[in-house]
């Protein structure tokens, strides 16, 4: 039948328009920005995921700056103690040399006390972002210093923040207010032989002028220094080398760890990236070829919508 008031054929030909122009306005949409899941009414659930994990990488993107702020502080103090290992070992081998006989030890003196004034500029110096490993200035001892090492996300939604920690007593040189919290300031006891037995003497470094001084004797020379302090001072200062390579291997250990953390975190964060992309990112290839397949569809679609007023149309000439 055919009707003047109901269009069937145009109807269904417009209903079919409004389809392909609503698919049309979806697919322009992901194509101009990128995403299948721009917002959470284009799904829900995948929104709310990449929302969150967009959100953790972030936290993530400030951990890895965290990280290389605490890898530039482990790398300083790390740079101090390779020094002061090589400035110890020369003040060791001046005082090997001081026991040969008719040498002059005041002079040797002289270049043990510029070895000490380079172990203290060391210490002060090394320093990064007012932080300092190696030199003590405060009336507390140093302390364990913890560095942001990771962000975390549990099962169940809560979230935490791991730290790296360092325990900065083990490297401390000096210590200006007590002398017994510094490598170099306090006093070593050492072991030596005097004779056919052995005895042990108590020795230290460095004056810190701090309050609390070391009671033993100080490590320097004079042309009345015999060869038993000699040798209980080649002995001290050796124990005190032992003791700063221990030091450095434990700086060393942290340092590689904040650099393997730091590694595994840039990847972390790419990993997250990429599966946030599997859930909102568009294919654009696809999207193309949608988009192609749509326009042809509305050409169709017009077509046919003219097709269908055509026949109306051809009713009037039944009244001619």
């Amino acid at each position: 039948m055919t009707s003047i008031m109901t269009n069937t054929a145009a109807m269904a030909a417009l209903q079919t328009l409004r389809s392909i122009d609503s698919n049309m306005q979806t697919t322009q949409a992901r194509i101009s920005s990128g995403y299948k899941v721009a917002n959470a009414s284009d799904n829900a659930a995948y929104w709310s995921i990449a929302t969150t994990m967009r959100s953790d990488n972030k936290a993530l993107a400030t951990v890895q700056d965290a990280l290389g702020l605490a890898a530039s502080k482990a790398d300083t103090a790390y740079t101090g103690l390779e020094s002061t290992v090589d400035v110890i070992s020369s003040i060791k081998s001046k005082l090997v040399a001081a026991r040969e006989p008719g040498v002059d030890k005041g002079k040797i003196n002289q270049e043990i006390s510029e070895l000490k004034n380079q172990l203290q500029s060391i210490a002060e110096s090394a320093s990064f972002s007012g932080e300092n490993w190696l030199f003590n200035a405060s009336t507390n001892a140093a302390g364990t210093k913890e560095m942001v090492g990771s962000f975390n996300r549990a099962s169940d939604g809560t979230v935490s923040v791991t730290t790296l920690k360092y325990d900065t007593a083990n490297s401390t040189l000096i210590d200006t207010n007590q002398a017994s919290r510094g490598i170099l300031t306090r006093d070593t006891v050492a072991t030596f032989a005097s004779g056919t037995t052995t005895t042990t003497g108590t020795y230290y470094l460095l004056k810190a002028g701090s309050a609390t001084t070391a009671t033993g004797t100080l490590i320097e020379i004079s042309s009345t220094t015999t060869s038993a302090n000699l040798d209980g001072m080649i002995s001290a200062v050796d124990k005190m080398l032992q003791t700063l390579t221990d030091s450095a291997s434990t700086l060393g250990a942290i340092n590689s760890r904040i650099k393997l953390q730091d590694s595994f975190v840039k990847n972390l964060s790419d990993t997250i990236d990429k599966g946030v992309g599997r859930l909102v990112d568009a294919d654009m290839n696809e999207e193309s070829t949608k988009i192609k397949a749509l326009q042809t569809q509305q050409q169709l679609g017009i077509q046919s919508l003219s097709i269908a007023n055509t026949n109306a149309e051809t009713i009037l000439t039944l009244f001619k």
